[in-house]
């Protein structure tokens, strides 16, 4: 009575090792080894099957105890194998995930020191050249206009117009290495403000958004700002595109970017290999453990879909 049970059972977890065999096909990313071997494994619990069948119908000898006995030790041993080989593969599993969570925290600590070297440099800009070019401005409007000579006159006039440039753009270069409003206001409100100033005669920019001036991680904001601000420059600049989306959705869970125009084109996979504006994006949205989709092919257009998780 006691071998029949223990039969009965060393076939049940013969079936058993053969499901969790099989349930690692998966796992292994349907690897040709890993597949016989689970047929296999699935075949020699048949044979099992068949066997206790057989004995049950014959009168146990006492070599086919012992035997029956050598059987239920080797389907008790494949079943805790499998249970160990399963193990190995979760471990495998963490593994893997440590080291995607080991890469964003470096992805992300990389920009976080190239945005803080960014505002260092706006700051030094700002507060270093800034009130150089605004002294000399105050300096120049206290000049005494009427006794220059129509010479000096020119000359004079080209100066005030060249430091006006070059407050200018001080302020511009400040404000693209850190973004004053992005700091201040949020991304939704940097956003309105990039695309409005953003000036193209053939290009429409088209932004639209649900954020309504909802503020999130400084270093989401960051890298979204980043990365709408490099897709636009390339589309101006490249794409010869007559309209531009872009749009940010918050659903609660996600943060989703939509960014297409109807430009040129251009082939995807020889673009990824070849340029570095595609690899930063793509690295700096991986820092965020976002998923990226991009399709574009010659004189189709350029589409791009980002989902971040919140």
């Amino acid at each position: 009575m006691v071998i029949d049970i223990a039969l009965i059972i060393s076939v049940l977890l013969q079936f058993g090792a053969s499901f969790l065999a099989v349930s690692l096909i998966r796992r292994t990313k349907f690897n040709i080894s890993w597949i016989l071997i689970s047929i296999g494994f699935l075949f020699m619990a048949f044979r099992r099957l068949l066997e206790l069948i057989v004995i049950f119908e014959n009168d146990n000898s006492s070599e086919s105890v012992l035997s029956s006995w050598i059987a239920v030790l080797i389907s008790l041993l494949m079943f805790i194998g499998t249970i160990y080989i399963r193990r190995i593969f979760n471990l495998q599993d963490r593994i893997d995930m440590l080291r995607k969570e080991n890469e964003s925290k470096v992805l992300s600590a990389i920009i976080k020191t190239e945005e803080k070297e960014r505002r260092s440099f706006a700051k030094e800009i700002h507060d270093g050249l800034g009130p150089i070019l605004s002294a000399i401005k105050m300096s120049s409007s206290a000049i005494n206009k009427t006794d220059l000579g129509e010479t000096n006159w020119k000359i004079f006039s080209q100066i005030e117009m060249a430091v006006d440039e070059a407050i200018v753009g001080v302020k511009e270069i400040s404000n693209n290495l850190s973004p004053h409003i992005l700091e201040k206001y949020g991304l939704d409100k940097a956003m309105k403000s990039f695309t409005t100033n953003i000036i193209s005669r053939d290009c429409e920019i088209i932004y639209s958004s649900n954020l309504e001036g909802k503020r999130y991680d400084d270093n989401l904001e960051v890298i979204l700002y980043r990365v709408i601000g490099e897709l636009l420059t390339n589309t101006v600049k490249h794409a010869e595109a007559s309209k531009v989306n872009v749009s940010l959705f918050d659903d609660g869970k996600h943060m989703e970017l939509l960014y297409s125009d109807n430009g040129v084109g251009f082939s995807l996979n020889e673009t990824e290999t070849e340029g570095m504006g595609l690899f930063n994006i793509r690295s700096r949205i991986k820092s965020l453990n976002g998923k990226i989709e991009m399709h574009s092919s010659p004189e189709e257009g350029f589409f791009l879909k980002i989902t971040i998780q919140l």
